[in-house]
């Protein structure tokens, strides 16, 4: 595990933003069987999601969730000394997303901006990132910006269909002399890359079929759909996923009666439960918002966060955060977040209308 510790840096305000188009899980009776969906209801906790528009991309999500942030916390643009986006799925190959955000946000050009391309523990790697570029640079405050848009790159004859949803969060970080330490925790095992994957679309295999067949799994997709191997990720989640947090308390000299939630990635009911009972830590401390939102990838931890908090104003609160997935990477936090900042969970149809460029 590697391990940072930031001091002077807080989570100073979170807020999420879900597409306005709500998909029952029944709604796939007709194309999966009443059965197969309930038996996946009953196993996933997934009943319902939130799917974007052919036009929403990410960063459509996570921009109407930044300018709210903003203006909710009367925060000047030109303050922001830091961008970063996190996404799987990006709006161009170039130019990176965070300056496409740069711009709609006007945010000043002495202003650092860059993407990483990361999934479910994206979250908890784009905290480290943040504060490790607040903490070496002059910046005093930060936008980790978080989106992504699963829907649009799963085959809709896939069954793992019915666990993705969208979203979009943003997060402001500020120096701040007074603030509790920030502990990360962070492992990747990249020799597992292909158990979570999009096989083509990149450069790698650019001469892939779209031709949609049966894999093995009984699925049908295209080497340019999202493949999940069922039997590796429910290895990971089940050995090496409760391990690091372990090790992790281990490494901070707590027990799970130190914090006041567990916020861990939302992958389903099952993975939930099983950590939870590896930690020994009660169920009521562990909010689950995968019900009603599904799998939201890099925005499942923040968009649980205001599930749980959003407009509760309930004081600071100390909360281990969790993330793992595509890569494959995990990653574990202890932070002490102001929840009178967390604002409630906001539906959105916009999207970014300049954003369609052709010279053709």
């Amino acid at each position: 595990m590697i391990t940072s510790k930031f001091s002077n840096i807080k989570i100073a305000g979170i807020a999420a933003e879900l597409p306005n188009k709500c998909v029952n899980a029944h709604d796939y009776d007709e194309l999966f069987g009443a059965e197969t969906v309930s038996k996946n209801i009953e196993t996933t906790g997934v009943r319902q999601s939130y799917h974007a528009l052919p036009e929403q991309t990410s960063s459509d999500l996570a921009f109407v969730a930044a300018k709210r942030l903003m203006e909710e916390m009367d925060i000047d643009p030109s303050t922001i000394g830091v961008l970063i986006f996190t996404a799987a799925y990006l709006d161009y190959q170039v130019p990176p997303t965070a300056c496409v955000l740069h711009k709609r946000l006007g945010l000043s050009t002495d202003c650092i901006a860059f993407d990483t391309n990361l999934a479910c523990s994206g979250y908890v790697y784009g905290i480290q990132t943040m504060c490790s570029v607040l903490q070496s640079s002059d910046a005093t405050r930060g936008l980790l910006l978080n989106g992504d848009i699963t829907s649009k790159v799963i085959s809709p004859l896939d069954k793992s269909r019915m666990l993705f949803g969208d979203g979009g969060t943003a997060t402001l970080f500020e120096k701040c002399e007074e603030a509790p330490q920030i502990t990360v925790g962070m492992k990747t095992d990249g020799s597992r890359f292909k158990s979570i994957i999009v096989p083509a679309g990149g450069y790698r295999n650019p001469e892939a079929s779209h031709e949609r067949v049966e894999w093995a799994d009984g699925n049908v997709r295209s080497d340019y759909d999202l493949f999940m191997n069922g039997m590796d990720v429910f290895g990971f989640t089940m050995t090496d996923v409760p391990r690091l947090a372990l090790e992790f308390l281990r490494n901070q000299k707590q027990s799970a009666e130190t914090y006041d939630a567990f916020i861990f990635h939302q992958p389903n009911l099952f993975i939930l439960k099983h950590l939870l009972k590896k930690l020994k830590a009660p169920a009521e401390k562990m909010p689950i918002s995968l019900d009603r939102y599904g799998n939201t990838s890099v925005c499942a931890i923040p968009v649980t966060l205001c599930d749980h908090f959003g407009g509760k104003g309930q004081g600071e609160k100390r909360v281990f955060l969790y993330g793992f997935g595509v890569g494959l990477s995990w990653a574990c936090a202890d932070v002490t977040i102001d929840t009178d900042h967390i604002y409630t969970i906001e539906h959105t149809d916009d999207y970014f209308t300049e954003g369609t460029v052709s010279h053709g």
